[in-house]
């Protein structure tokens, strides 16, 4: 699914509104859950599950051609936690 897939199906639900007053929306959404995670706080989703932002440390590892030890860098990554309800429809078929 697309990003342009989720304003479609919002503008068809929903309705009343035009497909790019659903894309505005759809926009502001991302931006509003991206400017949240930038701070490294939490999204938790009722029924769906939680965007957890998680900081990785420095390790050591190892370039797959070469064979040569390089050390990673520390970074952040999101990671998702489904709720118990979305697992349950995923698992219900």
């Amino acid at each position: 699914m697309t990003k342009a897939d989720i304003v479609e199906r919002v503008c068809d639900r929903v309705g009343g509104f035009s497909k790019k007053e659903a894309a505005d929306i759809v926009d502001e959404v991302f931006d509003s859950m991206k400017a949240v995670l930038e701070t490294g706080d939490k999204i938790k989703i009722s029924g769906f599950g939680n965007f957890v932002v998680c900081d990785k440390k420095p390790r050591p590892g190892r370039n797959p051609q070469t064979g040569q030890e390089i050390m990673i860098e520390a970074r952040r990554v999101l990671t998702f936690k489904p709720s118990n309800v979305l697992k349950a429809a995923l698992n219900e078929g």
